[in-house]
């Protein structure tokens, strides 16, 4: 399985150009990926810097043909005109089980801008059985709501894993109340918006008390100690004097020797961000 997480900025380019093609073709070109993870996709917000009213969730489905579109909004706002929505989607060529949309935490931090934020999260099947994927955007400015955000993503992982392995009472009825895929296998990506020396990093990774197993970061068990590549801020520093890795994709332990390569491109110039590729054993 090959995996691209990638937060955008609504396709809009260090040229200026918002984009939504260049976007895609330029990750067809790093690999033939069987799930594209994006963040900070725009649904009629003209007041983003070279955006217009577009619907992005709608123009990305259309652009990848055969995939499953999960969009999920983490804005969403009465009009001028048709609702305005900002959030992440998935897209995947994978059979899609099931899907839950998560609203993260958003406490109070009077003085720093913020908005809602939202986790997909999406039980795929794959040859060697259900896996949970995951994405999201934490909050870029206040770190009391992005150290909730972390420490709450880490929570969803622990409930997800302790529902697998005491599942609820089988029904067979074709209702809501059917038991579904349950997996403690999962992998979150994410623009987390803190550099591995946050200790939210550790957070997301430490002991479940359910006893499944616990988040690692997948750059390390491919690279080593070879220090992660940067992410951010590689092509504009207007953002920070120095670019630095923010984009992680995390695994669960029981994936860890599953894990083929993580890189980073840090060549294109189509977003703020680089895109992370991930290659995973699937099998």
């Amino acid at each position: 399985m090959k995996l691209i997480t990638w937060n955008i900025q609504w396709g809009r380019g260090l040229d200026g150009r918002v984009d939504l093609e260049r976007i895609v073709a330029h990750a067809k070109a790093l690999a033939d990926f069987d799930v594209l993870n994006v963040q900070e996709v725009a649904d009629n917000f003209p007041g983003l810097a070279g955006n217009d009213e577009s619907n992005q969730f709608a123009r990305l489905a259309a652009l990848l043909p055969g995939f499953t579109a999960l969009p999920g909004y983490g804005v969403d706002l009465a009009g001028p005109g048709r609702r305005r929505r900002f959030g992440n989607m998935i897209l995947t060529r994978l059979p899609v089980l099931s899907v839950r949309r998560h609203a993260l935490p958003w406490p109070a931090d009077p003085g720093r801008e913020s908005m809602p934020r939202v986790a997909i999260e999406a039980t795929l099947r794959l040859p060697m059985g259900p896996v949970r994927l995951a994405t999201t955007h934490l909050e870029y400015y206040s770190p009391v709501q992005r150290a909730a955000q972390a420490a709450r993503l880490r929570e969803l992982h622990d409930e997800a894993c302790d529902r697998a392995a005491r599942p609820g009472f089988p029904t067979a009825e074709n209702g809501p109340f059917d038991l579904t895929a349950q997996a403690a296998s999962s992998i979150l990506t994410a623009d987390f918006n803190f550099p591995p020396e946050n200790p939210a990093w550790d957070d997301i990774q430490r002991p479940l008390a359910s006893g499944g197993p616990a988040y690692r970061d997948a750059w390390l068990l491919a690279n080593g100690r070879r220090p992660h590549e940067p992410t951010f801020c590689v092509h504009d520093q207007r953002y920070a004097k120095e670019p630095y890795c923010c984009d992680f994709v995390f695994v669960s332990e029981d994936l860890a020797t599953r894990v083929r390569s993580v890189a980073v491109d840090g060549d294109t110039r189509a977003s703020d961000h680089q895109p992370v590729i991930l290659e995973f054993d699937d099998r």
